[in-house]
């Protein structure tokens, strides 16, 4: 089974529709408007920064779980200078990206560990790593995300239970429409293919990392050669 979290954002609703497509069995999540469609019948509303309904989540969904892959989707971005920043909204930035995604793996581990089966998969971020002005609560986020993956990774590794990042760059899809015209041009011109990557690389990627049993506590930078 394969759970997504944040489906109605951009990356997220790709890959759950990807996915659907493909016949398999998934249940996605979404924070506050469900999608529209036959296809999210079962897909659930939950806030994924309160620890009780994430465990209530996973005891419902829990009958119809094996052989899980945690795909975790969901993630808000805050843009101000450090100098500036609302501290309440840089917090919750943590809270979502970084708790959240959190407690969703702790939930879900004592089940991938009883069926000696799981694939945890973590989208992150190629900010994490090079910085980019006004973004530190979201790029501190996801570095937190590549450190906790060491060490969950260690810890459950002999169940057969793998952990992994993708640092993604920029894509036709999600955050990058919300980018003015002229920077994105700039963004450009860093990536070497010299254009923004289509999402069916990251579904790909994604597969990759569900098939490789031998692929744990990686981050694996998916972002078309960006400097």
């Amino acid at each position: 089974m394969i759970i997504i979290t944040g489906i109605t954002g951009g990356i997220g609703n790709y890959l759950f529709n990807a996915f659907f497509r493909e016949g398999e069995n998934i249940i996605g999540t979404y924070h506050i408007n469900k999608p529209e469609g036959e296809q999210y019948k079962n897909c659930l509303q939950l806030d994924i920064t309160n620890n009780e309904e994430v465990e209530a989540f996973v005891k419902r969904v829990t009958p119809q779980s094996e052989k899980i892959t945690l795909i975790n989707c969901a993630g808000i971005s805050y843009n101000s200078f450090a100098h500036k920043s609302n501290v309440d909204e840089w917090a919750n930035v943590i809270n979502v990206n970084l708790n959240g995604t959190f407690y969703l793996v702790r939930a879900l581990l004592p089940i991938m560990r009883e069926q000696n089966f799981g694939r945890i998969i973590n989208l992150s971020s190629i900010v994490a790593q090079t910085g980019v002005l006004g973004t530190s609560a979201y790029a501190a986020s996801k570095a937190g995300l590549n450190g906790m993956i060491k060490s969950i990774a260690l810890e459950n590794a002999q169940k057969s239970i793998t952990i992994n990042n993708i640092n993604l760059g920029y894509f036709k899809v999600g955050m990058i429409n919300t980018v003015p015209q002229e920077l994105q041009e700039k963004i450009k011109s860093k990536i070497a293919f010299n254009e923004f990557g289509d999402p069916k690389n990251i579904l790909n990627t994604i597969q990759y990392i569900r098939e490789t049993e031998y692929l744990t506590g990686t981050c694996i930078d998916l972002n078309g050669g960006m400097v």
